[in-house]
């Protein structure tokens, strides 16, 4: 069964850290750049951080995470993580990851076709 799914979201005040796991099953992730995105209630879904394929050569931050987030992954356990440190209200949101483009990164939401379930992201003034 092929799968995507999220782990490590939660509760956490203003300050706070929390690392976020997207672990795939039923396929190889390093052979995709994978996505990291999110989507607040009443608004768009949002791109948040990307990493390319295989040795995720390139990434990319949004600006309003530059510096807070940092994406890594680990292609012996199938995962990819974000990092998310000094969090803030505004980072409240479902976040949800997903698998891009073989090469390179993709810069918009539809360059993303595999979708995991997502998981929520709460943090408290």
């Amino acid at each position: 069964q092929v799968e995507l799914v999220e782990s490590g979201g939660g509760l956490v005040q203003t300050g706070g850290s929390l690392r976020l796991s997207c672990k795939a099953s039923g396929f190889t992730l390093d052979n995709y750049a994978i996505g990291w995105f999110r989507q607040a209630p009443g608004k768009e879904r949002e791109g948040v951080s990307y990493i390319s394929s295989r040795n995720g050569s390139s990434t990319y931050y949004a600006d309003s995470v530059k510096g807070r987030f940092t994406i890594s992954r680990d292609n012996a356990k199938n995962t990819v993580y974000l990092q998310m440190n000094y969090l803030k209200p505004e980072d409240t949101a479902v976040y949800y990851c997903a698998t891009g483009p073989p090469y390179g990164l993709g810069y918009k939401v539809t360059d993303y076709d595999y979708w995991g379930q997502g998981t929520q992201v709460t943090v408290s003034s």
